[in-house]
């Protein structure tokens, strides 16, 4: 197993590599880039990110008539001192070919030195931590209510298999599937945020403004009375993989020969079904949960961390994308990438330690 792990590990450095190198040359293509950016908002396009230049403004307001001949390959940029277009591309690190940006941001990368946003004026981690709050929130309690309804009620469809009760909750759990996330979620505003009927839950934020205020048992109360309207609208559909998942696999385990040998030696349905089928059958289930964790804990909706004003790692990355923030999108991407894969690892390791049976290290990579 050992040399196993090695390999993987190994595996991992090209993987990364190939990773942020497509991602990095697609960039490179990408119009509207941070320089760009800029340009647009010193010119009356937007004033955001002007705070974020050191003496922009006043370079721009010191800037003379230039002819209509000065131009650059920045659209916008007509009329503006070539100088000044260079100290932009200087600031945002654009002055240097893009293999030595490469190479410098992967030997960053590396030592897990993200740098600085470009426009929100803090480090990339202490961005990411502060919106960690909402991610992990959302990622855990998804996590756990779709495990806990999942797997009892895929155990129950599975002994249940063709009964009306089977065939009830399988519309029900398509119906959840097929619905999206936001559109329940703007139903539930309707009726339970201030819409047209009731008015019993918040609409804004993770926590209320005087939560630190509160007693340890109302920051509880608190804090899942902001989450209710957000979980209920993404656990919807969470639940109807691994729903369908337990099902099939205790349906394949029921039908093997040693349950059938089992129930000749006199055990009950209840020992059978939790003392033989269950490990086996949740072998697939379990050995995911890893995955689903780092998908639910980094995967988190965009469009309803927006519609329940949640600032989380999804708008963040959006925002980044938007505004051309690139070490906050390179930063993330790499982040989830690693852990992504380590993820791949642990996965394949708790097969092993689920079933024995399985060993790796006799299979190629």
């Amino acid at each position: 197993m050992g040399a196993y792990i090695l390999r993987r590990l190994l595996l991992m450095i090209p993987t990364m590599i190939g990773i942020m190198a497509i991602s990095f040359a697609v960039i490179q293509f990408a119009p509207g880039g941070p320089v760009e950016q800029v340009i647009a908002q010193l010119t009356g396009q937007g004033d955001s990110a002007s705070e974020r230049l050191s003496g922009a403004g006043d370079l721009l307001s010191q800037q003379e008539s230039f002819s209509d001949e000065t131009s650059s390959r920045y659209r916008g940029a007509q009329g503006l001192d070539p100088e000044f277009i260079a100290k932009l591309e200087k600031q945002f690190g654009f002055d240097k070919p893009p293999l030595t940006r490469f190479l410098e941001m992967m030997w960053n990368y590396i030592r897990f030195d993200f740098g600085e946003s470009f426009f929100r004026n803090a480090t990339v981690i202490d961005l990411i931590i502060e919106k960690m709050p909402v991610s992990i929130s959302l990622g855990i309690w998804i996590l756990l209510i779709s495990y806990i309804i999942s797997i009892p009620l895929g155990i129950r469809k599975a002994v249940k298999d063709g009964s009306a009760f089977d065939v009830w909750t399988s519309g029900v759990i398509i119906i959840g599937y097929a619905v999206p996330s936001f559109l329940f979620g703007i139903l539930l505003i309707v009726l339970f945020a201030g819409g047209s009927f009731f008015d019993w839950f918040p609409l804004r934020g993770l926590v209320s403004d005087n939560f630190w205020e509160l007693s340890w048992g109302e920051r509880i109360v608190d804090y899942f009375w902001h989450l209710t309207l957000p979980l209920i609208s993404l656990s919807l559909a969470a639940f109807a993989t691994t729903t369908l998942l337990t099902k099939n696999s205790f349906i394949d385990e029921i039908k093997k020969q040693y349950v059938v040998t089992a129930r000749a030696k006199g055990l009950t349905e209840r020992q059978v079904l939790y003392g033989h089928v269950f490990r086996n059958a949740m072998l697939i289930v379990i050995a995911g949960f890893p995955g689903a964790f780092i998908s639910a804990f980094f995967t988190g909706s965009l469009l309803i961390e927006q519609m329940f004003s949640l600032d989380g790692l999804g708008r963040l990355g959006y925002l980044a994308v938007v505004n051309r923030d690139y070490p906050i999108v390179f930063a993330t991407l790499y982040i989830f990438s690693l852990m992504g894969l380590l993820i791949g690892l642990v996965s394949d390791l708790i097969y092993t330690w689920i079933d024995p049976r399985i060993d790796f290290e006799r299979r190629e990579v």
